[in-house]
């Protein structure tokens, strides 16, 4: 067979071989690490595997860091044994079938593909970087490594160099001093530049021993390092590994029984090295020492050229002859033969040690990995294009740091991340620690932190920088990703010899901390030891360096350049692309930097616009985000690597200090068992329980949905500190409605096996657990037992125990097959706990990063967490629980309208609430179906079900009130309808006879008159008469006389007159709501009782100050404390209780008078008298528990108030009243109406025509009625949806009425604002409606009033028609007429009329004509009259809107008193909350012993140091920071730290400075200065925050 048929047939043999792993496609399309950085099914131990599937579970278990990845059993399709044929019985004497050697077999022997196959097959179909990736994991298996590999279609020889790159090999060597001590030395270096002695291994011929095997016996006799013929798996047929050359490395652990002392190359070339030339060549031309086995040693064999020419060589050689069985020989110096044959394999492993050892000895030459791109003949991957230019991008970047000192790398290039990041975050975290004059420390330490900020900017531009930015934006994906792999190989050799001996000294001197933290030994011996590591650790971050430092630095000119141009204005230019850059790399696979762990900072803008980024590539994705706690060194990375396929750092020589992320997808395999599209791997580096470790901690748990907490070894000694911050983090988080999950990983624990230690270290893990939350529960405030109180946790379930990593000891022992099973357990646990968890959205993730870390910024975790994301949702579902309530309340107005008009045409007497039910029932559904869709379709939809159950009943109340409510008015109209029925039948009686007698007189008079003005003369003249008989018999109702029965009522009381009449006068009590200083009104003589019963009791009295008691003496207290109470002018508590109490007082007299049947039975003099006496109670009430009185002038002047504000209603009320029901009133007012019949009469009309008349004036009242009614009820409906203050929610409704007052600059609306909210938001909305109708929006109201007239006429008119033809039909009467046309419209217009006087009308068309005429005139009238006439009907567009808008609450804020915005009332258990707090001076407040106003923000005193008095008596103090605790209001108010401008305020204050000094009698002056830097807003600025607010 020629060369090439062989050819031929080894390459169909290899495509066959490919075909059968299928990775024909992969050998061209090669595989990527991205194809494996996925979260895709659990990998099974113990399963065999179909041939198909066994690439790819070779590949994922090697990842794993699971050796056993070669011999992964596989699954037959069929039997694996032939058997005879089953129809022929074998006979006693057949034994010759027994021994024969051939038996027929119905199926040809079965073969399985060798391993090396296997693994070789996969290196061909990758690429470069998963090559990498598969080198890194084969050589921490303690595997061999392909160094020379033959194309298997072209026969190429191939050198990866470059897949070599990562790997890192570490060891020990020992040496002596002139003393004779050892001296172990660590190194640790890339294997590519190492400079090691190479053995390399030829086979010349065919031998029955195994090479392989025997080198094993030298590196790792317990570990097949190089695989051999007795290997698992293995089998004679093998295409891939023939003329492959494999190396592996001997690392010495610096120990006596190490088999060398410094670290070997040892290389084995597979196959017969006489057919495999080019390779042979290679290898001893390169190795230290050649060693050739062959079958036997002949002077003319075949391989005696080849023994020859290496004899001859320098090199030193040893040959291993299979025929001999002599021992070591030594020919010459360097030369030695050995016999193998009847030799055990110890024996001639122990022997060959020594000889190579005794060689290396000697001078020899060394071997470097990269002198093999200088080979000829072979193709070395690092020389193909892409990977040499991104080689060269990144030897232009890092070439810049040649040959200089490692530590002063960062500082000299990387100078935005150094002492200028430190110094900001430094003063950051001051901000919220802040004392002494607040607003002066805020605005110096912002100036420091915006100079700060100008000098990174200044020093961004370095040259290192805007190299890496030019070639990480120009150069394509694949060179890009060369170019920072090889950028990470080039930083790493510039630091990797300096790192290894500081880590070695951190590592002794943390030891010795360690040993001396357990003895509980506080001397000075361990705070020196604890400076030592501190300096030491200084001196490891400052020789860190890594890729991760230079996305720290474009971090850091990104936060500066943004700060900038936000507070400059200045254009975006190249940095702006950074996050786009950095969000392309982490979707790609690589790790970013989530928490800087140097200064213990989160760089938030830096971060926010990196996944902002993220969000615009991928969508807004879900995410499972799985926190990793763990001590340094702990093998959280390692863990992670081999869980995931991640590419966090492992023992590189670097800890940079921190919290780094990295995105898995997961695999479309398991997608739809998940409700998350990617897992966000959050890992802590560099943690080891010291400073800001504890702010670490909490930030990480507090983002996961999981956490994993990894302890190194059974006892979690090293965790103590870190797992009490976790304890006490779990329990923050539960108070704060989040709810992660824990595992704990117990790694490197010894004789795992045994079930019963493992209950003891579970039990003992449950106790200490249990322990630090009682603790952590007495520092929180919590009932908690233990720990599962604070979080679920299943100790039997939640905690898993790893085998140790390595099976032995390190630097040669492989990884623990057992600790890849954990590996696998632990990824099963987790994702069957992932699969329950919703994750969360990235912009989620985005808001949670920024909440949490504002919240650990302001140390009080809990009184300060506040979920933005969440607000934002909520504030959204409060603008559609807004629209649902005024869908309901929109409807109900409807039906009730449609209602009232039936009971005023006496179509209805009772009122139903099944009626109301069902009137409603089609809205309340749809409303009901709308709210299902929203919490199950929204986007938020997992963050709005906290909610659901709470707004699902508060619509169901809201629709069972509104019902209640419409009942309730419809039910006092019944009331005052049946009350007035015998005055209607009255009325009607008096219509019926004055119909008569017009119709009387008017044919007495028949052309007697002969002009209009004679006959209303006649008219007249008989009117007053027909009045005064139908009258004679019923009382006038009388006017109300308000001034008279004030005095009585307060002279009732005991009041002098002399004190009414001069309040009165005065009328001092107008604007009593509003006087802001009360002091006149507190009286004296209580004042001296209690200084009288002080200065009788000369004891001591106590005082509880925080925790502790402090004694002080009576003169104290009354120099101090009493006297800011009874000084000369109330302090501002005392004048807010005050003011309270009016408030109060007002709006219970006016529910009273209001409750009163004004209406329906007039006004009456007990309803003020119960009002005065119940002000009178509630003045006492409150000087009982006042330590002073309230003057005589209080009490008189607060029911003249409340009597003033009740006035205008009652008057409006009884005059109403006094219109429907005064019998004299109502006749006078139908005069021109009956003189206008009798005119009819008069000249000859018919009855037709005077009913028609009478029915079009009758019409027309009801018709304006009805028409203004609807037109109020459209302008509130119109005003809802397009008027931008009324379309949103209790917050949007602030932010219009702030903006207002500000366009007026009207200090006198601010301060009714101040002190009365709700009253000048019910101004506001008066102002905006009678704007939008009279001004702005005219014509659109007057169209609407058109539409609503043109709707009515087209009702009447039908109705006319339909009467009209019944009665044609049918032959009717009128009366018939009247009945159909009242029905007509009985749900629209209040009509009826009498016909008995119309009983001759014959003429019904005639009568159709006539009223149509006189609906035209309506019409006109109606299309013509004043807007002006809304304000007269009985629905108000203002009060719809305020009923709508105003029904929420309105609560204050303990210290500034802003109102809590938000939209229900009832919106327990939130708090209270408001976006906007304000400066508590604007309300009156002194500083304590001064009459200066404070300038002070309260969400900038909840995040200082400062304290409080909860009230002005109080005895204790509070810090601001637990303002809570001090209970009354305060509990119920979530106040969030907030550093923000608050523009809006500071120009109130410094725009009328002057107004409120004047106003509180008070000044801005000393700590209540007003700063500078608050003068620079503009009215236009102050409005714009408003838009901030959230």
């Amino acid at each position: 067979m020629s060369a090439a048929e062989i050819q031929q047939k080894k390459e169909k043999e290899i495509e066959t071989l490919l075909g059968r792993l299928h990775l024909q496609d992969e050998h061209q399309q090669k595989f990527s690490p991205a194809d494996f950085l996925k979260i895709g099914p659990t990998v099974k131990q113990d399963h065999a595997t179909s041939e198909k599937d066994i690439a790819h579970t070779f590949l994922q278990r090697l990842m794993m860091l699971d050796y056993r990845a070669r011999y992964i059993p596989l699954r037959q399709e069929s039997s694996d044994v032939s058997q005879s044929n089953p129809g022929l019985e074998i006979e006693d004497n057949d034994l010759d079938t027994l021994y024969s050697s051939s038996v027929d077999s119905d199926q040809t022997k079965p073969t399985h593909v060798h391993p090396m196959d296997v693994q070789m097959a996969v290196f061909h179909c990758s690429d470069g970087f998963l090559k990498q990736n598969m080198m890194s994991k084969l050589s921490q298996c303690q595997y061999a490594l392909p160094l020379l590999v033959p194309d298997p279609f072209t026969q190429d020889i191939h050198c990866p160099l470059w897949a070599f790159r990562q790997i890192i090999k570490t060891w020990k060597t020992q040496s002596q001093t002139k003393d004779g001590s050892n001296i172990v030395t660590m190194k640790s270096t890339p294997i590519c530049t190492a400079e090691t002695s190479m053995v390399s291994f030829f086979r010349l011929g065919s031998l029955s021993l195994s090479k392989s095997q025997l080198i094993n016996t030298l590196i790792n006799d317990r570990h097949s390092t190089f695989f051999h013929r007795n290997c698992p798996g293995s089998i004679k047929s093998r295409h891939l590994i023939d003329g492959m050359a494999e190396m592996a490395w001997y690392c010495p652990s610096g120990k006596p029984n190490d088999a060398f002392t410094d670290c070997i190359a040892f290389c084995n070339l597979h196959g017969d090295a006489l057919l495999i030339e080019k390779q042979r060549e290679i290898l001893t031309e390169k190795s230290s020492i050649n060693v050739v086995l062959v079958p036997t040693l002949e002077k003319g064999g075949d391989s005696a050229t080849v023994i020859s020419a290496l004899y001859k060589s320098p090199k030193p050689l040893i040959i291993l002859i299979a025929d001999n069985d002599c021992g070591a020989i030594q020919m010459k110096e360097g030369k030695y033969k050995m016999g193998l044959k009847d030799r055990s394999q110890s024996e001639v492993s122990e022997e060959l040690k020594g000889i190579i050892g005794k060689l290396l000895s000697g001078p020899h030459t060394s071997f470097q990995l990269e002198t093999m791109a200088e080979v000829s003949g072979i193709r070395v991957d690092e020389n193909d294009a892409v990977c040499q230019k991104g080689k060269a991008a990144a030897m232009k970047t890092v070439g810049l740091l040649w040959g200089m000192d490692v530590s002063k790398i960062k500082d000299t290039f990387l100078p935005c991340q150094g002492q200028l990041w430190h110094d900001w975050c430094k003063i950051n975290k001051d901000l919220h620690r802040l004392k002494g004059h607040i607003e002066r420390v805020t605005y110096r330490n912002q100036k420091v932190q915006m100079e700060i900020r100008l000098k990174q900017y200044t020093a961004s531009c370095s040259k290192l920088i805007e190299l890496f930015i030019e070639s990480l934006s120009s150069l394509p994906s694949t060179e890009r990703e060369y170019f920072l792999k090889w950028t990470q190989i080039l930083i790493d050799a510039l630091s990797t010899d300096n790192l290894s001996s500081i880590l070695q000294s951190y590592d002794e001197k943390w030891s010795e901390v360690l040993v001396l933290k357990k003895k509980h030994d506080k001397s000075e011996e361990l705070k020196t030891k604890q400076t030592e590591l501190d300096q030491i650790s200084t001196k490891l971050q400052s020789a860190t360096f890594g890729l991760e430092h230079i996305f720290r630095e474009m971090g850091q000119i990104y936060e500066a350049h943004a700060s900038l141009q936000k507070q400059l204005n200045w254009k975006p230019t190249g940095w702006c692309k950074y996050p786009e850059m950095a969000a392309e790399l982490m979707i790609s696979g690589h790790p970013m930097e989530l928490m800087d762990g140097d200064p213990g900072h989160v760089p938030l803008t830096w971060i926010s616009s990196l996944l902002d980024e993220i969000i615009k590539k991928l969508g807004d994705k879900r995410v499972f985000v799985l926190s990793i706690l763990g001590v340094q060194s702990s093998g959280k990375s390692t863990m992670l690597n081999a869980m995931f396929g991640l590419q966090f750092a492992v023992s590189a020589g670097r800890c940079t200090k921190g919290a780094f992320m990295q995105l898995v997808k997961v695999s479309e395999e398991i997608r739809e068992d998940f409700k998350f599209d990617y897992i966000l791997v959050v890992e802590t580096e560099g943690l080891r329980a010291l400073h800001h470790d504890n702010e670490l901690a909490t930030f990480v748990v507090g983002l996961g949905n999981m956490t994993l907490i990894n302890i190194m070894g059974e006892n979690p000694a090293e965790m103590l500190d870190v797992l009490q911050i976790v304890v006490q983090a779990f329990m923050r988080m539960k108070k704060v409605k989040l709810s992660p999950s824990c595992l704990f990983v117990h790694q490197n624990v010894s004789d795992i096996a045994a079930a019963e230690k493992n209950m003891d270290g579970k039990r003992r893990l449950q106790e200490k657990l249990d322990q630090m939350a009682q603790l952590a529960a007495k520092e929180e405030g919590c009932d908690a037992e233990c720990f599962s109180d604070v979080i679920a946790f299943d100790v039997q379930k939640d905690v898993k125990y790893f085998a140790q990593l390595w099976e032995g000891s390190p630097p040669m022992a492989p990884p623990n097959p057992g600790y890849s099973e954990s590996i696998q357990e632990l990824k099963t646990i987790i994702l069957s706990k992932a699969q329950t968890s919703d994750g969360i959205k990235l912009s989620q993730f985005k808001s949670k990063i920024q909440d949490l870390w504002k919240a650990l910024m302001n140390e009080n975790f809990v009184f300060s967490s506040k979920n933005a994301l969440e607000i934002a949702v909520y504030r959204k579902l409060e603008v559609q629980y807004e629209n649902w309530t005024w869908t309901l309340r929109s409807t109900m107005l409807t039906i009730e309208n449609q209602l009232y008009t039936r009971i005023e045409n006496g179509e209805l007497d009772k009122i139903e609430p099944n009626h109301l039910h069902e009137e409603i029932s089609e809205t309340f559904g749809d409303i009901k179906k709308d709210m299902t869709t929203y919490f199950d379709d929204d986007r938020d939809k997992e963050m709005l079900v906290q909610w659901q159950g709470r707004f699902e009943s508060k619509i169901k109340e809201f629709h069972d009130e509104q019902v209640r409510g419409v009942k309730r008015k419809l039910d006092e109209v019944i009331k005052q309808k049946k009350a007035c029925r015998k005055i209607e039948d009255k009325k009607t009686e008096f219509e019926n006879k004055l119909l008569q007698q017009s119709k009387n007189l008017a044919h007495e008079l028949k052309y007697q008159a002969e002009d209009e003005e004679k006959l209303k003369k006649e008219f007249n003249s008989v009117w007053s008469r027909w009045v005064n008989e139908l009258t004679a018999d019923i009382d006038p109702i009388e006017e109300i006389n308000m001034e008279q029965d004030q005095t009585s009522i307060l002279q009732d009381l005991g009041f002098e007159w002399a004190f009414i009449n001069e309040s009165k006068k005065s009328r001092s009590y107008i604007n009593m709501s509003n006087v802001g200083d009360y002091s006149p009104y507190v009286s004296l003589t209580k004042r001296r009782d209690l200084c009288n019963t002080y200065q009788q009791n000369e004891k001591e009295w106590y005082t509880k100050s925080q925790g502790k008691m402090v004694l002080s003496r009576k003169n104290k207290y009354l120099s101090e404390g009493f006297k800011n109470i009874f000084g000369n002018r109330l302090n501002k508590d005392e004048q807010e209780l005050i003011e309270s109490l009016i408030g109060d007082v007002e709006k219970q007299s006016l529910d009273t008078i209001k409750s009163k049947p004004v209406a329906t039975r007039g006004y009456s003099t007990t309803y003020l008298q119960e009002v005065a006496k119940n002000v009178q109670t509630k003045v006492t009430e409150f000087e009982s528990q006042r330590k002073y009185a309230l003057k005589k002038e209080f009490t008189v002047d607060l029911v003249l108030y409340v009597f003033d504000r009740a006035e205008s209603w009652l008057s409006q009320t009884h005059k109403k009243f006094k219109m429907n029901n005064d019998a004299l009133t109502q006749l006078d007012s139908k005069k021109n109406q009956y003189y206008n019949i009798f005119r009819s009469f008069y000249k000859g009309s018919s009855s037709a025509v005077v009913l028609g008349e009478l029915t079009c004036e009758k019409l027309k009242s009801s018709v304006v009625e009805r028409v203004f009614n609807k037109t109020a009820f459209d302008i509130a409906g119109e005003m809802r949806c397009n008027v931008p203050a009324f379309n949103g929610n209790r917050l949007n409704l602030e932010k219009h009425v702030l903006k207002s007052l500000a366009e007026k600059e009207n200090f006198d609306g601010f301060i009714n604002y101040i002190q009365q909210p709700r009253n000048q938001a019910e101004s506001f909305i008066k102002e905006e409606v009678e704007k939008y109708i009279f001004t702005e929006q005219r014509d659109k109201v007057q169209n609407i009033l058109k539409k609503n007239v043109e709707e009515i006429n087209k009702l009447m008119r039908q109705a006319l028609f339909t009467a009209s033809e019944k009665v044609k039909t049918q032959g009717g009467d009128s009366d018939m007429w009247v009945k159909e046309f009242s029905s007509s419209l009985k749900d629209e217009l209040s009509f009826t009329i009498c016909c008995q006087n119309f009983s001759d009308i014959k003429d019904f068309a005639f009568l159709k004509e006539e009223i149509e005429k006189g609906l035209v005139s309506i019409v006109q009238e109606m299309n013509s009259m004043s807007l002006k006439k809304i304000k007269e009907c009985r629905l108000q567009p203002d009060q719809i809107l305020i009923d709508q808008l105003c029904d929420c609450c309105w609560e204050t804020c303990p210290f500034c008193a802003a109102v809590c915005t938000n939209t229900r009332k009832d919106h327990s258990p939130n708090q209270h909350n408001v976006p906007f707090h304000r400066p508590s001076g604007i309300t009156g407040t002194q500083i304590k012993g001064t009459e200066y106003l404070v300038i002070d923000f309260c969400t900038q005193l909840v995040a200082s140091e400062r304290c409080f008095r909860p009230k002005p008596d109080s005895e204790c103090t509070i810090p601001y920071k637990q303002y809570q605790i001090a209970g009354w209001k305060y509990a119920t108010w979530e106040i969030t730290p907030d550093a923000s401008e608050m523009i809006y305020w500071k120009w109130f204050v410094c725009r009328f400075q002057r107004e409120l000094e004047n106003h509180y009698q008070s000044k801005f002056q000393g700590r209540g200065e007003i700063p500078r830097e608050w003068r620079k807003y503009n009215k236009q600025e102050a409005i714009n925050s408003l838009y901030e607010m959230v």
